[in-house]
């Protein structure tokens, strides 16, 4: 009996999928930096340096969390995430709560203010990411971010404090 459908192309080599992960890595690094760049332009309309706004946003999924654990999972350094969870204090858009679990640390939550600043931040960047070009799929959505996952998972053990 014949078949109508070509056959299948082969799997790709390890080392050819290290090839292409190397190009997904060329196209992060500019993502980033452009994103980040972005961010702060519209900082004035919100207020909120890419750092606070980076804190408001885990908390909004994520909360209460402690300041560790947000640094473990932004992978960024305690130091830098206690600045940030400070300036956020200062406007009013987190606050502090005892830790049952560790005294000496505590639970970071939105406030009101924080909640409804991370919201207008998020429905704003919601509009600009409907005029991305393509014809992206959610499947397309799904692999990008199982990717991403599996090179991020790959660097689990690099310290960032």
């Amino acid at each position: 009996m014949r078949s109508d459908h070509a056959p299948e192309p082969p799997e790709p080599s390890q080392d050819d999928l290290a090839e292409r992960l190397t190009e997904v890595f060329d196209l992060v690094g500019p993502l980033y930096r452009r994103v980040h760049r972005k961010v702060e332009d519209a900082a004035p309309v919100e207020g909120l340096p890419v750092g606070v706004r980076a804190v408001l946003d885990l908390l909004r999924t994520r909360e209460p969390m402690t300041v560790p654990q947000m640094g473990r999972a932004q992978a960024l350094s305690r130091q830098f995430v206690q600045r940030m969870v400070n300036d956020a204090a200062q406007r009013g858009l987190v606050e502090s709560l005892p830790n049952p679990a560790h005294r000496r640390s505590s639970l970071i939550r939105l406030t009101t203010a924080g909640r409804t600043a991370i919201e207008v931040v998020h429905a704003r960047e919601h509009t600009l990411l409907r005029r991305v070009d393509g014809d992206l799929t959610g499947a397309d959505i799904d692999a990008c971010l199982r990717v991403l996952t599996a090179m991020l998972a790959l660097f689990d053990d690099v310290e960032v404090d």
